[in-house]
């Protein structure tokens, strides 16, 4: 028979020498997780445009804020670049998921539209190519965007949705409201979707407000709630210059306490001139 071994209590030794082994990993597992943090938001800013295009009667500007705890970095993104025919383009968006892949996705469908715009010819086809080039690299990830298409010499905006939150728009003259245009699917998600486009003829002075859910959504506040109350601050301020209307914007997401990062951009036109031309 075998003699079994008396219990022993472990020593004050044993259980500083576990404590400090514990600790060590728990600190490891930290500093990986914060090179993540600070890696995403480095390619998030770095990957922003640092400006948008402008013309005559044109101005246009964007912010962008991370997410409050640095975990939910990562996604949103904001664009703009001139065509070949002349017109501008613009995109607003967001990625499905956070961190480091996250970042570096939103860089893909940056490139992506720039990409298919170049040979596309509304909003809706520059969506519906990029949507099945996205589809083609499976990466298990999808996104939300609105794209648009300002033409300075007919002074018409065309614009097309992939399951993105809508724009808002207000004019000098006290006119406002959400642009809830007909869209389609985020982008990624089924292959051959339709996305529908919208046209505005920008007559009267005013400006065109496209932002992520970051900014009117958080974890007790609805995004009905914050859609509505930035549209009073857009319809407040909508001859004013671009960069102070999305620095205000961007306040909602303070008020709503967001948890995910934010996005902001602001397109500010003058009246129509004579023509459009």
């Amino acid at each position: 028979m075998s003699r079994r071994r008396p219990w022993r209590s472990a020593s004050a030794d044993d259980l500083l020498t576990t404590l400090g082994r514990l600790t060590a990993q728990a600190r490891r597992g930290a500093e990986l997780q914060q090179a993540r943090v600070e890696l995403a938001e480095v390619l998030q800013r770095e990957m922003l445009p640092a400006a948008l295009p402008e013309v005559p009667g044109l101005r246009t500007a964007a912010t962008y804020a991370p997410a409050r705890h640095g975990l939910d970095i990562g996604g949103d993104w904001f664009d703009g670049f001139p065509l070949a025919d002349g017109a501008l383009a613009f995109s607003v968006g967001d990625v499905q998921g956070h961190d480091v892949e996250a970042a570096a996705f939103m860089g893909q469908i940056r490139i992506g539209l720039r990409a298919v715009a170049t040979g596309a010819g509304d909003p809706g086809e520059v969506l519906s190519r990029a949507n099945d080039l996205l589809l083609s690299v499976d990466s298990g990830l999808f996104a939300t965007c609105t794209f648009l298409r300002f033409d300075p010499d007919t002074w018409e905006l065309a614009s097309a949705r992939a399951g993105h939150i809508p724009g808002i728009w207000a004019t000098t003259d006290g006119r406002c409201g959400l642009a809830e245009d007909e869209g389609g699917l985020p982008l990624g998600v089924l292959p051959g979707e339709v996305y529908p486009v919208t046209r505005r003829r920008l007559t009267t002075a005013g400006a065109f407000v496209l932002l992520t859910d970051g900014v009117v959504e958080g974890p007790s506040f609805p995004i009905e709630a914050g859609l509505a109350q930035v549209t009073r601050l857009v319809s407040a301020r909508a001859g004013d210059d671009p960069a102070e209307v999305a620095a205000e914007v961007m306040t909602v997401a303070e008020r709503t306490g967001h948890a995910d990062d934010a996005a902001v951009m602001v397109l500010r036109f003058d009246a129509v001139r004579n023509g459009g031309g």
